[in-house]
């Protein structure tokens, strides 16, 4: 009895731990026919790198792409594309493509007739390898083809740099200069060296700071990216050229000594910053060995630390509303360990452009709004559903990239205008200065050297403090010291203080209001309401971070800067209201000159700021706010980087927040159901896809401090199943079945007690 008790338990235990899983693999994308060309491929990546994967007339191709591969222009390049081929054709009678997101790759499998094969992709997560591996039921020639379009100097063409720092403002004549591809042996080598000048240099003239240029990290300087690719049995054979999507390359081939039933084609990656490219190689040459079981298990892991499943019996979109949440948040889990963080405008994802607007038939490498480029905006949506999925490894690219550009962000404020604090644009490179064409190349004599002389950018400072928030979270979620990020938070609070006092000084006598407080002035509330007067985006964030800093366990009790952001925090203005309609509502600043955008930042204290919302006194102003604002009802989508389904969800509008998350999480118009786009930006559209995992998560789960909302904006119709992270190193997970709560863990258990549950 008590053995088979014991078994007994031990299934039990095993079905919960395995729950995920299981599910995740009833996720998988399955294609039986093939593509018709690179818009019709899949993801599959691991570690830093991402691959675009399809079959095309019975060749097996993909492209290549790697956090960190800058060229001179800040082009974010694809590190080539490579061809299979199989003799005989296997891909006949029978076809089928498969992405595994349980084991992170894709199935190619294929009958004709007699013969079968079984082609199995996958990046190995802690290795910068690729391994191709081929099983065949009997021998067969196979031919492994490294395509490469950038053999040759390549002149940009008219909107082509809107894939690099220069965007619409290109120098004239601007060329992406050639790759380096050759034989080695039985491998092929390639890599891409920059040398010269860079745009980097360019900028750094541009805006003055010549002076302090070896201050200032250079990301660009000596970069050499590449790698080889290898197979045990092949030999090197010819060269030859084609033309793809309207882009001609040229093709080095391996092809198998005799047929084989089975073969693994190897590609290995390397980058560094080194002006010898022997160095490059031997760093490249390294060994390492790509573990099949132990990548496997990463993604286990990766799974099993939270989920969404959803079903109903009369609702077709929640089924495909949770399975595309896992399929991005799988495209995110590719770069969970880049050197930079997962890029807004299409990640490690993009394919040839052509298939995204016909406009632009330019080489795989195109993405609009540049590759170095980064819209912190827009980056931030890609962040912050992080912190709910649990994957805090994740955000540490993010993190450091703010923390590396640092320097450069503090000399701004110190060279231009002479106080402390750290100034980060929107648009910034990855050197921590504003992109040269949103700074300006045509500026009015004697304009602040400062400022970027931009309708849409200029005082646009805030978003910044949305990554510190996120650091500040990431602790609260996870117990870690971020003592590392503290400089990085300080100073820039310390900007905010210290420039809007030095403006005061330019316009008057005093540098503080009537009350003592801060003019925020001239201010932007997003992009969309300018020159505002105390705009409440700002004034929230300046509130929330500062608060949550003083609270910090790494802040320490150095007395001196706590009484410094004590007084900062005094000195921090109230966010206004406004009536409308005999409403009360929240306005998008104290006054404001203009509106350029269609952002809405009256709501942006309800998210993601949290001042506003469920669970507080001040919801219903909140609520009128989303319901009376003219502008909040025009400027209303599930679009791109829109986040009108999160605030429902804060706001505990079930409908609303059902609609637009269907809106936001239903396929795309890609044959991968998650490559949406492009939105406002590219395909696929990574802050798409990180607002509609925020907003799914918190139609889930809410936190107000020690408290736990659950439920707060569920459609009682929509059964589900989900596991999710809260601060405190908790974790709740929860099954809701027929409008009724089957099955809550809390974990730590003392945590149960902070559980509010809502059930509309």
């Amino acid at each position: 009895m008590c053995i088979r008790f014991f078994i007994l338990l031990l299934s039990v235990l095993f079905s919960v731990c395995t729950a995920s899983a299981q599910t995740i693999s009833g996720y998988s994308v399955k294609w039986n026919t093939q593509s018709e060309n690179s818009a019709g491929s899949m993801p599959c990546g691991g570690g830093d790198i991402g691959l675009n994967v399809w079959v095309e007339n019975g060749d097996i191709l993909f492209y290549i792409s790697r956090s960190g591969t800058f060229d001179e222009n800040n082009t974010l390049l694809k590190l080539g594309r490579v061809r299979l081929k199989l003799t005989p054709n296997p891909f006949g009678n029978e076809f089928s493509q498969e992405l595994n997101p349980e084991e992170g790759c894709v199935y190619i499998k294929g009958r004709d007739g007699n013969i079968t094969s079984k082609v199995h992709i996958w990046v190995d997560v802690f290795n910068p390898v690729i391994n191709v591996d081929i099983s065949n039921n009997q021998g067969m020639k196979i031919e492994a083809f490294y395509e490469n379009w950038r053999y040759q100097d390549r002149w940009l063409r008219k909107n082509e740099s809107n894939q690099n720092s220069y965007k619409w403002a290109a120098p004239k004549d601007p060329v992406t200069k050639k790759d380096e591809v050759r034989f080695e042996g039985n491998k092929v080598l390639f890599y891409h060296q920059n040398q010269g000048e860079t745009v980097f240099d360019v900028t750094v003239a541009q805006q003055g700071l010549d002076e302090v240029k070896p201050l200032i990290n250079n990301p660009l300087h000596n970069l050499v990216f590449g790698g080889y690719m290898e197979a045990k049995g092949f030999k090197a054979s010819d060269i030859s050229e084609g033309v793809y999507a309207n882009t001609d390359f040229r093709a080095w081939k391996l092809e198998s000594e005799k047929p084989l039933k089975n073969s693994n084609i190897r590609i290995k990656l390397h980058t560094a910053q080194t002006p010898d490219i022997t160095v490059w190689k031997a760093g490249l040459e390294k060994p390492v060995v790509s573990d099949l079981k132990e990548n496997k298990q990463w993604w286990t892991d990766f799974w099993n630390r939270s989920f969404i499943h959803i079903t109903s019996d009369n609702d077709s979109k929640a089924k495909e509303v949770a399975r595309n949440y896992q399929l991005f948040r799988y495209m995110l889990g590719c770069n969970a360990y880049g050197d930079y963080p997962t890029k807004f405008n299409g990640g490690l994802f993009t394919y040839d452009p052509q298939y995204t607007d016909t406009l632009y038939r330019f080489t795989p490498d195109f993405r609009k709004w540049g590759g170095g480029t980064h819209t912190a905006q827009n980056q931030r949506l890609v962040y912050f559903p992080m912190l709910r999925s649990g994957d805090f490894d994740m955000m540490k690219s993010q993190f450091d990239f703010y923390n590396r550009i640092l320097p450069a962000a503090e000399l701004r404020s110190k060279v231009y205008w002479g106080h402390e604090g750290a100034c980060f644009t929107e648009q910034i490179e990855n050197f921590g200065l504003p992109n040269p064409s949103e700074y300006g190349w045509k500026r009015p004599d004697g304009y602040d050297k400062g400022m970027e002389y931009n309708a849409w950018l200029e005082y646009q400072w805030d978003t910044a403090l949305e990554f510190c928030y996120m650091i500040l979270e990431h602790e609260q979620y996870t117990g870690g010291n971020i003592k590392e990020y503290l400089p990085l938070i300080e100073s820039t609070l310390r900007f905010f203080d210290e420039h809007y006092q030095y403006l005061a000084r330019q316009r008057g006598r005093k540098v503080f209001d009537e009350q003592d407080k801060l003019v925020l002035y001239p201010g932007s509330a997003c992009e969309t309401y300018k020159m505002a007067y105390n705009a409440s985006s700002t004034i929230a964030a300046l509130k929330v971070v500062t608060g949550n800093l003083l609270k910090s366990g790494s802040f320490g009790a150095d007395s001196i800067k706590r009484e410094y952001f004590n007084t900062f925090l005094s000195r921090i203005p109230e966010i206004k209201t406004r009536y409308i309609g005999g409403h009360e509502t929240i306005a998008p600043a104290w006054l404001w000159e203009r509106i350029n955008n269609t952002e809405t930042p009256q709501l942006y204290p309800v998210f993601p700021w949290g001042i506003y919302g469920v669970g507080k006194e001040n919801l219903e102003i909140a609520r009128n706010t989303w319901r009376y604002d003219p502008d909040v009802r025009k400027f209303r989508s599930h679009v791109g980087w829109k986040q009108d389904a999160v605030w429902a969800a804060r706001l505990g509008l079930v409908a609303e927040s059902k609609d637009l998350v269907v809106k936001k999480l239903q396929s795309a118009a890609t044959r991968f159901p998650a490559f949406w786009g492009p939105g406002f930006d590219w395909t696929p559209d990574h802050n798409w896809g990180g607002s509609g995992m925020i907003a799914l998560q918190e139609m889930l789960l809410q936190t107000d401090g020690e408290k736990i909302y659950l439920l707060p904006a569920w459609p009682k119709e929509w059964d589900v199943h989900f596991k999710l992270h809260a601060p405190h190193n908790t974790t709740i997970e929860c099954k809701l079945e027929k409008g009724k709560i089957q099955l809550l863990q809390v974990f730590p258990r003392d945590r149960e007690k902070n559980i509010i549950t809502f059930l509309n």
